[in-house]
């Protein structure tokens, strides 16, 4: 516990009147982190929050079972940081002692999977539930657009020719960019839209994801665009 400005006052008066410095008393070790009791509603809005985390997890390193979820990344942590916020408020404790009960409710998870003869049944089990309280919390961006996808792939590209140079990754998101805009821009030519307008409704267009992409957090590196979508709309179209 810090020393008081009376108590420092204190201190010197004693040690002028005995001629001595006494020793400082040990700082009283810190109390030890103890999770909040939680209501049933809490602990189940926090083990959706600690699937989320899991599951989101093993998207970002391709696990198969956790692909067949819808991506995770960006929404599942918006609604494991909202929850853990309201549960401290609720709970009147605070981020360590909610952060500690999360880190319990993963290791229960972690634990009933490893013992279990179906591990990703576990997570599984909760899934169904857990996603609508996510699509109630959190809901889903509306698709992008061919024209967002072209930009989106567009900057993707420019983000890793910029890391890597001319590698295959980069080529890829080039020609994806590349097939979108071509689409964009034949969609804009059908509603009418001269190629002047194409080009301004273009530069608009990248303009807003430029301001949304600078307004993101430093530490915000969660992809929220639907690229699966945008892959799909990058297919070959069917020759009739």
């Amino acid at each position: 516990m810090p020393i008081s400005g009376g108590m420092k006052s204190l201190l010197l008066l004693l040690s002028l009147q005995t001629a001595t410095i006494p020793a400082p008393a040990p700082e009283p070790a810190p109390a030890p982190i103890t999770a909040p009791a939680l209501t049933p509603a809490q602990r189940e809005d926090l083990t959706c929050a600690a699937a989320f985390a899991i599951i989101a997890s093993e998207q970002t390193r391709g696990v198969t079972s956790a692909l067949a979820y819808p991506t995770l990344v960006s929404r599942g942590r918006s609604y494991f940081v909202m929850t853990a916020e309201r549960i401290v408020t609720e709970t009147g404790s605070n981020d360590d002692a909610v952060g500690l009960a999360l880190t319990q409710i993963v290791e229960q998870l972690q634990g009933d999977a490893a013992q279990s003869n179906d591990p990703a049944g576990v997570i599984d089990a909760i899934m169904t539930p857990c996603l609508a309280k996510l699509d109630a919390a959190v809901p889903m961006l509306p698709p992008p657009t061919i024209l967002q996808c072209a930009i989106y792939l567009q900057l993707a590209f420019e983000e890793v020719s910029a890391q890597e140079g001319d590698s295959a990754s980069a080529r890829d998101l080039k020609t994806l960019a590349a097939v979108l805009e071509s689409r964009a821009r034949d969609e804009m030519r059908d509603e009418g839209l001269s190629g002047n307008e194409s080009d301004q409704r273009f530069i608009e267009t990248r303009e807003a994801i430029d301001a949304r992409e600078k307004a993101r957090g430093d530490d915000d590196d969660a992809a929220d665009v639907d690229f699966e979508h945008c892959f799909t709309l990058a297919r070959p179209t069917e020759k009739r």
